[in-house]
């Protein structure tokens, strides 16, 4: 490639420069980045730090909502204005269809969000689209805290997962463009600990409202999702866009300023270098790929990489977070009592929120790959043991309940150390940087699809009028988390320490996933491999 390449700036940079010179430049970034310690990154980069938290804080919301109607169905004055008296020892009861809609409401609006936030992001950049469905969230939120009946309820909880389909998509997305190599791994991971921050607050909140009688006590829950709100809009207005998408819009001049903003500690000389990278590592997905479309993620060498994104999104479901999304619910049905089932609840994220902060040692010292082998593997166990207490209580060992509680809480403190968190790092690497956005969007839609027909299942299995599973839960979610550990086996590669660039041509080359850990990348291996495919 020998034509002008636009790298137009606002002051040192001349209006365009050869290809030659921007491939001379991003090798020094490379080679800058690899070098990169993680202290240096918070350092150099801190500012692009504190907006991927921000835009990642908007996951909250999302993460709230979900514990909050599984653990409702366990509030007495909820069920007592919402429910039917199913008589005897169950009491008060939400049937088991409502139960299976509400709770899988926010995942139909969500389906609905994912798709349009790859739309929106194309069109408007990651800034406008989150800060427009924060803004549109705030009515709707009214629909849900004052819902006279179910139907109102589902509705709103349909038209608030649309804008958190939104965010689910884009908060990983745009942590993966801003951050630099050393520091992806750690702040896509921090998505999930803001799905466990809003678990924890949900817990913390329906604990109290426990202690509240009349309709406010499931009103108040609701109402507490319109406290995010003002924080995050003011915040999101002076968040600046991804450099990467002014990439691949043409607007050149207009990254190297974003870079400027979320690396204010880098050299003039540095600003250049990095977006020349950018602009390299577009052009070689430009050459050896097709277009930019939903389609387009199902074809050639972004066929393997869907299927990766997609299939590593959904094992969070596969392998029994259902489950525990429904922790309060089961507390109660294995014979707790309902003030204790909130307790167990709160210590369940606690100890959510311990793992994920231990996952981030996990990632300086090993691979994606070798961590989510171990962490599924465990998973796989607990629900085997999980299973077995179960037998055990139902002979009437009541020991066995409490020890049922205190292994889901051990079960999901390894989730959220292992395979928790490591799905948001992956599916940030492996996607290509043009297609990210609805790569994401179709993980997170395979993620929703399944949460959608197992959380319709999941209320059946525990509700005492239906199937009445109870623990025995676990080996159903232990057979379908092996098959997951299977794929995993022989399709997960490794992606630590590589550059996006780098990805793609490991991709582009079909490396076995087993290989790419010792894969060894030459010089010019981009041009290479546009040699070989004739571009």
């Amino acid at each position: 490639m020998s034509e002008k390449v636009d790298l137009q700036s606002d002051t040192e940079r001349d209006e365009s420069v050869t290809w030659s010179q921007v491939r001379v430049e991003a090798d020094r970034e490379e080679d800058w980045q690899h070098n990169l310690t993680i202290w240096q990154g918070l350092k150099v980069y801190k500012t692009a730090v504190f907006w991927s938290v921000v835009a990642s804080f908007c996951i909250v919301q999302e993460a709230y909502d979900t514990l909050l109607l599984g653990s409702l169905f366990a509030l007495p004055a909820f069920k007592e204005h919402f429910g039917y008296n199913a008589g005897g020892k169950a009491g008060y009861q939400i049937s088991a269809p409502w139960q299976a809609g509400l709770q899988q409401g926010a995942n139909m609006g969500s389906l609905i969000g994912v798709f349009l936030g790859a739309f929106l992001v194309d069109r408007v950049g990651y800034k406008y689209s989150i800060l427009g469905n924060l803004i549109i969230l705030a009515p709707i939120i009214a629909l849900v805290t004052f819902a006279p009946n179910l139907g109102a309820l589902l509705a709103g909880e349909i038209l608030c997962g649309i804008p958190w389909g939104v965010f689910s998509t884009l908060a990983e997305a745009y942590a993966s463009e801003i951050c630099p190599q050393s520091l992806r791994g750690y702040l896509t991971t921090f998505v999930n600990l803001c799905w466990v921050l809003g678990h924890f607050i949900g817990a913390g909140v329906l604990r109290a409202a426990n202690n509240i009688t009349g309709k406010w006590s499931y009103r108040m829950p609701f109402a507490v999702q319109w406290v995010w709100i003002p924080i995050l809009v003011p915040l999101m207005v002076f968040a600046p866009e991804s450099p990467y998408w002014f990439v691949r819009k043409g607007k050149l001049s207009n990254a190297e300023k974003t870079v400027r903003r979320i690396a204010p500690a880098a050299e003039q000389g540095r600003v250049h270098e990095i977006v020349s990278s950018m602009v390299r590592t577009n052009q070689f997905e430009k050459d050896v790929t097709a277009g930019t479309t939903f389609a387009d993620c199902f074809r050639g060498v972004n066929r393997r990489r869907t299927e990766i994104s997609c299939v590593v999104w959904t094992t969070q479901i596969l392998c029994g977070l259902q489950f525990a999304n429904y922790s309060t619910y089961f507390f109660q049905q294995a014979g707790l009592a309902t003030t204790y089932s909130f307790d167990m609840t709160i210590g369940l994220y606690a100890a959510a929120f311990i793992g994920t902060c231990l996952s981030w040692v996990l990632l300086t010292f090993l691979g994606r790959r070798k961590i989510w082998l171990a962490g599924l593997s465990a998973l796989v166990v607990g629900q085997i043991l999980i299973g077995v207490l179960s037998v055990v209580a139902d002979k009437g060992h009541t020991g066995a309940r409490w020890a049922q509680a205190g292994l889901m809480i051990g079960w999901l403190f390894t989730y959220d150390m292992t395979v928790g968190p490591l799905a948001y790092a992956i599916v940030g690497e492996t996607s290509s940087t043009r297609l990210r956005n609805k790569t994401v969007g179709l993980a997170r839609a395979s993620y929703n699809v399944f949460s959608i027909c197992f959380g319709v299942m999941m209320p059946y299995m525990l509700n005492p009028t239906q199937w009445n599973w109870a623990g025995k839960t676990g080996f159903f979610w232990a057979g379908i988390g092996f098959l997951c550990l299977l794929w995993a086996y022989f399709r997960l590669p490794e992606l630590k320490d590589r550059s996006f660039l780098e990805a793609d041509i490991m991709f582009t080359r079909g490396v076995p996933a087993r290989k790419f850990r010792t894969y060894v990348i030459e010089a010019n291996a981009d041009e290479h491999v546009r040699q070989d495919i004739g571009k």
